[in-house]
């Protein structure tokens, strides 16, 4: 049946259903597209011809809203939607934010805080014997204990505070098929212990197999270095070769991670994504506009999973792993030919990527048989020797696409890797036509900062590889008479970063002649490293200490030297300069920041003039009298 999913008992009645095996609770809108987690998982159990309907954004006050659909046969499937629920909800200054881009209308307020533990005990409330299996990216990333930034403190595993019975944590495609069949066969849900990309709850000791216990809940409260020691140990055990279980104690409680599942072969990946997705909202949204969210993607193209880039501040490694996962070029062709008969493409397609758009294929050749090493990272800080570094695949995909009908221009914009491209031996053949056919006038990277001790904390290249990379992409635009741009992202605040390493950052961007519209604070969100050393204040690979700036105070001053050009920013600004004993950058210089304060400038203006000679000072009231005069006698004669 060509059409949503369905999300009331009308909907279930067109299909001649009674009662569905599942039923799937998500905090964004309803929006049928494979950039959308919550459809993803939906049209693969459809798939497997499994009865399943949608509850998007029910009222939480009241458990009514989760049985619109009846109770399901088999689970609920509750995700908070495509971020977590925090992010969405607030800014890093823990404000709340003025809209939400996967709600109705783009308007703020149709999901909970914490919006997976309200949705599980509402369904806790409303059916009491139902199982309920966690998914999605705030499930995913609060499994174990974790240090949560909004209410500064350190989170017991969100499968205990939900009262939930199973987490499937990253790309859950696979778990969540091997979950439905063990159901249909009768498997009580406490009993599903076995299934690779899990974490479940038990009482039992004995249960998992050959385990690595963490640190208990007990132990990381009271004591920032077993906090940083647990995490490396769960960051390590990301590889679905090399991983092994893990289990974290709690007063009466043990909770279990199966090691991660195996990735996508290519056919299962095409698979996915030529299920019958809508592409497209919900028609009940129309009212309201429409779901913003849809609009970056919906003639976008995802090429690939995973990223082997391992920055500090991402999260993918601990959601996905390290492994990339590529999509053929037919399914892709496929998925492309679909967008250029919508009634809405203008021949136009906006991106064609993943997490990283110029990772088409494994970090190594020794990755698919011995996993991703866990002592080292591929491009930090140096690339590893065994790492294949080949734009071919992804530019052969490119040309493919552009050459389809119908097609103008293909962009990419999702992340390029600047220092892979530049480690490349035929870098300047993947520029020229990147360059030449898919930049719409500016090209976003990402260096995220210029000082060496703050790249070395987020897990950043060198400043020379990417001043190496804005030379040849100038170099090349102009071989190619197109005026193009660079739009560097750089973030302020992270671990490791002083006032020195934001002043470094701000005479950098003075040099360059740039002042960013925006400034992205470090956002310390649970599951990355990054995260980790904000919280401990160590860095847990080598334990060494890390300094953070923690007070809002000293963060909006890092962040207004990226911005010192704003009137808005000039007190941060001296204020920053001068507690790190840099006021060399005040004044009147070309290397200057900003100028003096107006009482310095008239200080300052006053022992001038007190310096003048009687001689010029005479010369200059003489002056001025004569013009007086002048002014006069033009007065007289009937000037103006």
């Amino acid at each position: 049946m060509d059409d949503f999913l369905p999300i009331n008992k009308e909907d279930m009645k067109k299909r001649g259903w009674e009662q569905l095996d599942f039923v799937l609770v998500t905090g964004d809108a309803y929006v049928d597209h494979p950039s959308f987690g919550a459809a993803v998982i939906s049209r693969v159990l459809e798939s497997f011809g499994y009865k399943i309907g949608i509850i998007a954004q029910p009222g939480w006050k009241n458990a009514e809203s989760f049985k619109v659909l009846g109770k399901p046969k088999l689970a609920f499937l509750v995700t908070s939607g495509n971020l977590d629920s925090m992010v969405n909800n607030y800014t890093v200054a823990k404000k709340r934010r003025a809209e939400d881009l996967y709600s109705p209308g783009g308007k703020p307020g149709y999901r909970p805080d914490r919006a997976v533990i309200v949705y599980s005990n509402k369904i806790r409330e409303a059916y009491k014997d139902v199982p309920i299996i966690l998914g999605g990216l705030e499930a995913s990333l609060r499994r174990f204990a974790h240090y949560d930034y909004w209410s500064d403190k350190v989170r017991r595993s969100i499968l205990l505070d939900s009262k939930a019975d199973l987490i499937v944590y990253g790309m859950g495609e696979k778990q969540i098929v091997e979950i439905a069949e063990a159901l249909e066969s009768g498997i009580p849900i406490e009993e599903i212990t076995f299934i690779r990309g899990t974490a479940y709850k038990t009482k039992d000791k004995d249960r998992p197999y050959d385990p690595i216990f963490l640190p208990s809940y007990e132990e990381i409260v009271n004591s920032k270095r077993k906090y940083a020691e647990s995490f490396m140990i769960q960051y390590n055990n990301m590889d679905p070769i090399t991983g092994k279980t893990l289990v974290e104690t709690y007063d009466g409680y043990y909770v279990v991670q199966n090691p991660p599942p195996e990735p996508m072969t290519q056919s299962e990946l095409d698979r996915v994504y030529s299920l019958p997705y809508m592409r497209n909202y919900h028609p009940i949204y129309e009212k309201d506009g429409g779901v913003p969210a849809i609009k970056e993607v919906k003639f976008s193209l995802i090429s690939s999973r995973g990223c082997f880039g391992g920055c500090s501040f991402c999260a993918l490694t601990f959601h996905q792993g390290r492994i990339v996962q590529a999509r053929s070029h037919k399914s892709i062709l496929a998925e492309a030919e679909k967008l250029v008969w919508d009634p809405d493409f203008k021949g136009y397609i906006h991106d064609v990527g993943g997490p990283t758009a110029n990772f088409r294929h494994k970090a190594c050749r020794k990755q698919e048989k011995y996993g991703g090493c866990t002592n080292k990272q591929c491009l930090f800080p140096e690339p590893c020797k065994n790492l294949v570094i080949d734009h071919t695949d992804y530019l052969a995909l490119l040309r493919k696409l552009r050459d389809l009908p119908n097609v103008k221009k293909v962009f990419v914009r999702s992340g390029l890797r600047y220092d892979y491209i530049m480690y490349d031996k035929n870098k300047d053949e993947f520029l020229r036509e990147l360059c030449q056919y898919h930049v719409s006038g500016q090209l976003k990277v990402a260096p995220e900062h210029v000082s060496a001790n703050v790249l070395d904390k987020m897990g950043k290249p060198k400043r020379e590889v990417y001043e190496k990379f804005v030379e040849k992409y100038k170099r090349i635009n102009e071989e190619l008479g197109m005026e193009q741009f660079l739009v560097p992202y750089f973030m302020s605040s992270h671990p490791g970063s002083t006032l020195n390493d934001a002043i470094e950052l701000a005479e950098y961007l003075r040099d360059l002649g740039y002042m960013p519209e925006q400034v992205q604070d470090f956002y310390p969100t649970p599951g990355t490293l990054s995260t980790c050393m904000f919280y401990t204040e160590l860095d847990p690979r080598t334990m060494e200490k890390v300094y953070v700036p923690k007070t809002a105070h000293e963060k909006a001053m890092q962040r207004a030297l990226m911005q010192y050009r704003n009137p808005k920013n000039y007190d941060l600004v001296y204020e920053a300069l001068t507690l790190a004993g840099r006021t060399d950058l005040i004044g009147y210089g070309p290397k200057c920041l900003i100028r003096p304060r107006k009482e310095e400038q008239t200080r300052k203006a006053g022992k001038y003039d007190n310096s003048i000679s009687s001689k010029r000072y005479k010369e200059r009231s003489k002056k001025k009298k004569n013009l007086q005069k002048y002014k006069k006698g033009i007065n007289k004669k009937g000037g103006r």
